[in-house]
């Protein structure tokens, strides 16, 4: 059967029986089957997993508000599944099969949602072109040659190749939105604390946010009805209340008028591609023509966002992956004769090389004589990344940016330059920094006919006015609907 590429159209079918749960399921592991070896975007399929929680959806009766009914969900290989492996793409957790499941997951299971597989990424989440992963690069559906983005470019392209109408990924620095737009798909970070993190495999503690990848910005705010809500096991999960997001966007229509966009356009004076400004450009002229005032703001201290980022992620990360011994769970490298020797020998053959960098890196910033030099200074910075944001959204609504400076980049282009590749996340960590929505959508080609992508990002918990206005924009455009040329499925396995 052919899958329809929404979730919203796959749930609606499963609920009035036009679709069986069990057809839908197949249709995606086929599927998978048949583009995953050229684009590697799966670690880990579960079909017999899936196939028996679709059986089950199936039977049941009491299905009607099940808002994910039957819909085949990819995760990021970071989301701690019961019973699957997950390894955050390292040798270190090769071979890790958790006990337990993240409180996303236990929440798309309870929506109805069927998990089918772990998704390819960055070893932990390190990087912004998946070539980081230990198990080979994850390839862009638009070109074979080209990096889908990072470090969630395997959901991008699980969701862009039609795999799955729907994945979750998790955004440190941009690494939802950035390789949504690579990838031609819409991305969602939430605001920090929207959505719990209980059962991500940490990278930066005060950075990460779990969050969707979808064809639309009507299935990302379904996936953010069943994700976000107060967690008690998570310390940082926000209390406050959670809006309807879907049923925001039925006002899309009668808000367009009015909408606030601020542009910072002093950010994109160098470094930005001729195509990508040429995009931008006209997807603010569309929102001009939807009624939307375009403001011109300033944001003064993000051209210290990256190096405020790599400071503060790099000692986070180097806390938070101290725990990954050989003593606990993972990797242990053999005939270690002392403790010390197991633990250099685990950490040296189980990190990859962008891993070690940032431990490197964290552990120098963190260390004695130069905590006050750089980590502290950076926090400071932070805050005030975060007053320009709360400053600008005295006059506007949403800031607009362009989500990357450039399409798809050349696998490999940058693997030996990792200034150049940290750079693809400019106009993203600024969100993070400050912990604010931000959302991509698709707003165009290079020349080249690889996908851009344009940038909302609103004020903390005003994430369902994000996505409002993201839907204002998709609704006025075609963009969303374009797919990649891939080839057919094969027949069923």
């Amino acid at each position: 059967m052919d899958m329809p590429i929404r979730a919203r159209d796959i749930r609606d079918g499963v609920a009035r029986r036009d679709l069986s749960a069990v057809e839908v399921c197949r249709a995606a592991l086929d599927r998978i089957a048949s583009l995953n070896p050229p684009l590697n975007a799966f670690l880990t399929t579960a079909d017999e997993r899936a196939l028996a929680r679709a059986t089950e959806l199936d039977a049941r009766r009491d299905v009607q508000d099940l808002p994910l009914l039957g819909v085949p969900v990819a995760l990021k290989d970071n989301l701690c599944t019961r019973g699957i492996p997950t390894t955050a793409s390292s040798r270190i957790l090769e071979g890790y099969t958790p006990p337990y499941d993240a409180t996303v997951v236990e929440r798309l299971e309870a929506a109805g949602a069927v998990i089918v597989g772990k998704t390819n990424c960055d070893e932990f989440a390190m990087g912004s072109s998946t070539e980081n992963s230990a198990f080979g690069p994850a390839r862009n559906p638009w070109a074979l040659d080209r990096t889908p983005g990072g470090s969630s470019g395997g959901s991008a392209v699980a969701v862009a190749a039609g795999m799955v109408p729907l994945a979750l990924g998790s955004d440190t620095g941009g690494s939802i939105r950035q390789p949504a737009a690579l990838c031609g798909v819409v991305g969602f970070k939430p605001s920090y604390g929207r959505v719990s993190r209980y059962g991500l495999i940490a990278f930066a503690s005060s950075l990460d946010q779990i969050g969707p990848l979808s064809t639309s910005v009507a299935d990302a705010a379904v996936t953010m009805d069943v994700l976000a809500g107060h967690d008690p096991r998570d310390s940082t999960s926000s209390a406050a209340a959670v809006p309807g997001f879907a049923r925001a966007l039925d006002e899309s229509e009668t808000v367009s008028r009015g909408i606030r966009v601020g542009v910072p356009r002093h950010l994109f004076s160098k470094g930005v591609d001729a195509d990508v400004m040429a995009a931008f450009d006209a997807a603010i002229g569309v929102m001009r023509d939807r009624g939307a005032d375009i403001v011109d703001v300033e944001l003064p201290h993000s051209p210290h966002a990256i190096p405020v980022y790599y400071i503060i992620a790099t000692a986070e990360a180097s806390a938070n992956l101290a725990r990954y011994d050989g003593v606990r769970f993972g990797y242990r490298a053999p005939e270690a004769r002392t403790l010390g020797e197991m633990y250099e020998r685990t950490r040296g053959a189980g990190f990859g090389r962008e891993v070690k960098r940032r431990i490197i890196l964290g552990t120098y910033v963190l260390s004695a004589g130069y905590y006050e030099a750089y980590y502290r200074k950076a926090q400071q910075v932070r805050t005030l990344v975060r007053a320009d944001y709360e400053r600008a959204f005295t006059r506007v609504d949403v800031i607009a940016m362009p989500t990357s400076p450039s399409g798809a980049f050349a696998l490999g282009e940058r693997t030996d330059d990792p200034v150049q590749m940290y750079l693809s996340d400019v106009f993203t960590v600024g969100a993070n920094l400050a912990g604010l929505p931000s959302v991509s959508v698709p707003c165009g080609f290079t020349q080249g006919r690889l996908p851009i992508g344009l940038q909302f990002t609103g004020r903390a918990m005003e994430d369902a006015s994000v996505l409002r206005i993201a839907d204002v924009y998709e609704r006025a455009t075609s963009w969303s609907s374009e797919r990649p040329p891939v080839p057919a499925p094969s027949a069923s396995r």
